[in-house]
């Protein structure tokens, strides 16, 4: 999708003579677009996997191109300092983010997507080693930041329990099932209020909807309906995540929108990421 890489350089506000760091390689495509636009020498461009850089090496130098490639791990270490920094993978919070914050200059920028998010996250370094920011009114899906070899493992024997388990609880959902993945202001608003959540979709003969819901710590949720209808939800485990949805689902209701498109982010040097708008606060990256 070209026109949300260009978005992303947007929001990452590059200038004539700054650095920037390209964190999440791909295709090399915004490598490519960001060293058009500022030069090829002022842009890094870094993955975890040491094929997509080369690759993507290889591919620009066909073009001309000669930024710098950097096969590191970003949740372990971010090598140089950079004014601009923009990620098209979702970042984490707390420890993982540390290094990709210790790599901003003072008065540097970034502007990324969080983990389990579709919110687009932009913000400036301040001298104390703080970003302050917002939550911008559009928004993105990447894929979570991947570290070392592979993926963390899927929870796969709990995905399997919800999905034909009898719950602890069992109780008429209130509204109709919903993907809630590709809901993407209803996801990021759960993943700020139960951090952590995996989730499954899928329609049987165009009728019959079942999300599925877990979480690390055991809790899971399946709710299924024939279409529109008022789901059977099952749930078990220390915290009720259908339940949470649905409480997510009331105050989108209620209130016509959710408060995170626009919200004011401080993020500390640890990683946290504090949300406010209005009298509403929420915090990602703490301890759980």
């Amino acid at each position: 999708m070209p026109s949300l890489v260009v978005r992303m350089l947007r929001h990452g506000r590059l200038g004539e003579g700054l650095s920037v760091l390209d964190l999440g390689t791909g295709s090399g495509g915004l490598t490519a677009y960001a060293a058009r636009r500022i030069g090829d020498q002022h842009v890094t461009s870094l993955d975890v996997d040491s094929h997509l850089t080369r690759a993507a090496g290889e591919r620009l130098a066909r073009l001309g191109l000669f930024p710098h490639f950097v096969t590191a791990d970003a949740t372990e270490h971010v090598p140089g300092t950079y004014d601009r920094i923009v990620s098209t993978v979702g970042l984490p919070t707390g420890t993982g983010l540390r290094p990709l914050l210790g790599a901003m200059a003072p008065g540097g920028r970034i502007a990324t997507t969080l983990g389990r998010t579709c919110l687009i996250v932009t913000g400036w370094k301040h001298a104390n080693g703080d970003v302050v920011g917002r939550v911008e009114h559009d928004m993105a899906g990447f894929m979570v930041t991947r570290s070392g070899d592979d993926y963390p493992p899927e929870l796969t024997e709990l995905f399997a329990t919800a999905q034909s388990t009898d719950g602890e609880e069992v109780s008429t959902g209130r509204y109709p099932v919903m993907d809630v993945a590709n809901s993407w202001e209803l996801r990021s608003m759960l993943e700020l209020t139960v951090p952590g959540v995996e989730l499954a979709y899928e329609e049987l003969d165009s009728q019959t909807r079942t999300a599925c819901l877990v979480h690390p710590d055991g809790s899971w949720a399946r709710a299924s309906a024939e279409w529109t209808n008022p789901p059977e939800v099952h749930q078990s485990g220390p915290r009720k995540l259908w339940t949470a949805v649905e409480r997510i689902r009331n105050r989108l209701n209620a209130e016509g929108s959710l408060p995170l498109r626009g919200a004011q982010v401080h993020i500390t040097p640890d990683g946290v990421c504090h949300f406010s708008r209005g009298g509403w606060s929420a915090s990602l990256g703490g301890d759980e």
